[in-house]
């Protein structure tokens, strides 16, 4: 089994930093990317079908349960808001 990999999104980038730097510290965690909106987190998502997504709500250009919802189709990955 591969090590599960992780996308976060936050438009503030100290918020995106701590989480990496949390999830940083367990050699198992891949992050594959960081998005600031949800129209690149949905890209993300679809693109790199994450296992993990760790989700601020309110996101500019599409909040976080808008994005979600644009994800029809797509195997949803597991969401932490």
């Amino acid at each position: 089994m591969s090590d599960p990999t992780i996308l976060i999104v936050d438009d503030e980038p100290a918020a995106r930093a701590a989480i990496a730097t949390l999830l940083a510290e367990d050699p198992e965690i891949r992050i594959v990317g960081e998005c600031a909106d949800g129209r690149s987190a949905l890209a993300a998502v679809e693109a790199d079908a994450p296992d993990l997504l760790f989700l601020d709500v309110q996101l500019p250009v599409m909040d976080g349960f808008t994005m979600l919802r644009q994800l029809d189709g797509v195997d949803l990955p597991a969401v932490v808001f």
